[in-house]
């Protein structure tokens, strides 16, 4: 296989892993305004936690885009997922507030009972 086909199966996964991640941090955010719970809530605040973690533990940068470096991505060129770089450039100043916003209001709300 070469760089360039393993650089598209990184995009690939990213995309797909980026997609799931936004999904559940507005999952967690509307639990948190809403109050409503389920199964659902428990798998996207599971995944949300260990993307969290993940990104703690490389030093607050995705482990996915040095992995897209490694295999020829570059900022002029083909970057870390199949969307647009602009799109993707302020993923963590906007999840982050998401995020905590959002557990934030899951923890009131079971503190308040």
């Amino acid at each position: 296989m070469t760089n360039a086909q393993r650089l598209t199966l990184v995009r690939a996964a990213h995309t797909v892993i980026y997609v799931v991640m936004a999904g559940a941090s507005l999952v967690v955010l509307a639990a948190g305004i809403t109050g409503a719970t389920g199964p659902w809530l428990w798998v996207a605040a599971g995944l949300v936690a260990v993307e969290s973690a993940v990104f703690a533990a490389c030093g607050f940068k995705c482990p996915m885009t040095a992995m897209a470096v490694k295999y020829g991505a570059t900022k002029d060129g083909a970057w870390d997922t199949f969307f647009p770089e602009p799109c993707t450039r302020h993923t963590f100043r906007v999840f982050g507030p998401v995020i905590l916003v959002g557990f934030a209001l899951l923890a009131a709300r079971w503190v308040v009972g």
